[in-house]
């Protein structure tokens, strides 16, 4: 649980502040601290009114396209993917990459993580070839921002494999796989769990492919 000074729970502080007399940007920022905690915890709920409650007031203090807007939407996007509420959660998840798309630079990480997050509700919904599209246009700009071996790049392949691997396209997903791991490999400690991860995923494949050797 959060605290402050060991005392007050900050979702307590957070309550205590709404109570108080504050700007509008600092009341919107206070509830979307008090929707992270929510959120947190599992009460999507709560959490869903206090993002929606955010966003309203900043609606009202920014400009139509400021990213803060973008955080907004993105983090009501992951109460409803909590909830399984897929379609709620792939519209503000488009909304949110919307506003991105016109306040940041081309190649900037946040526009990469909103394609991303799209995919992933693709996936929910069981629409993998969507998912892919949208895990590729993440790993593209992930390319023309990040160094060669950045650990993200891993990242991508792992998801893209994983679309792969739920199509039943093995010999795709092992090519993803290994090209995680390559980079893996390069970009982090030799004992990092990500590792053992990376040779978890290839290991299923080739057990789904019918190939236990390369297993051994």
């Amino acid at each position: 649980m959060y605290k402050v000074n060991n005392y007050i729970t900050a979702e307590e502080l957070c309550n205590h502040l709404l109570d108080t007399p504050l700007t509008r940007t600092t009341r919107g920022a206070v509830l979307h601290y008090l929707g992270v905690i929510e959120n947190q915890r599992g009460d999507y709920s709560k959490a869903l009114s206090s993002y929606e409650r955010s966003l309203e007031i900043l609606k009202i203090a920014l400009s139509p396209n400021h990213p803060d807007l973008a955080t907004s939407y993105n983090n009501i996007a992951m109460v409803y993917r909590g909830m399984g509420e897929y379609s709620k959660a792939l519209s503000s998840y488009e909304r949110s990459l919307e506003i991105r798309k016109i306040a940041l630079s081309p190649n900037h990480p946040d526009l990469a993580t909103s394609n991303n997050n799209i995919a992933m509700v693709y996936c929910d919904m069981g629409e993998y070839s969507k998912a892919l599209s949208s895990h590729e246009r993440s790993l593209e700009i992930r390319k023309t921002g990040l160094p060669p071996n950045h650990p993200d790049f891993a990242q991508s392949y792992i998801t893209i494999g994983n679309v792969y691997y739920n199509m039943g396209e093995y010999s795709k997903a092992l090519s993803s796989y290994e090209r995680s791991l390559e980079i893996q490999k390069i970009a982090l400690p030799p004992n990092h769990p990500d590792l053992a991860a990376s040779y978890n995923n290839i290991g299923l494949v080739y057990c789904n492919m019918g190939e236990y050797s390369p297993m051994l």
